[in-house]
């Protein structure tokens, strides 16, 4: 049986950077360290040991180790879920803001 392929093409108009960064998420006042696997103009991949909820809206901080540059600040919304082994989750983020 051929199945018809999910639309997923806009997730494929962005260049995605894996980068491995660490990461703090605060959400509903609590900051959380996590792992961002990968990056795109337009959201984000990561894993936490937190659990949450599609349209959760999650404030994001990558510190720069470098001193010239700036790191990255975003308040982003919760697209996607995915139940990782040991109570762990990915998760994908929109970018909503950059701060």
């Amino acid at each position: 049986m051929h199945q018809t392929p999910s639309n997923h093409s806009e997730k494929r108009d962005f260049i995605r950077m894996r980068i491995d960064a660490k990461v703090s998420l605060l959400h509903a006042g609590q900051v959380i360290a996590a792992v961002c696997v990968d990056l795109s103009s337009s959201g984000m991949q990561i894993k936490a040991p937190q659990r949450y909820q599609v349209g959760d809206q999650i404030e994001v901080s990558i510190d720069s180790d470098h001193p010239a540059l700036k790191g990255l600040h975003a308040s982003t919304e919760v697209v996607w879920i995915a139940d990782q082994p040991g109570g762990q989750q990915k998760f994908g983020l929109r970018i909503l803001a950059m701060h």
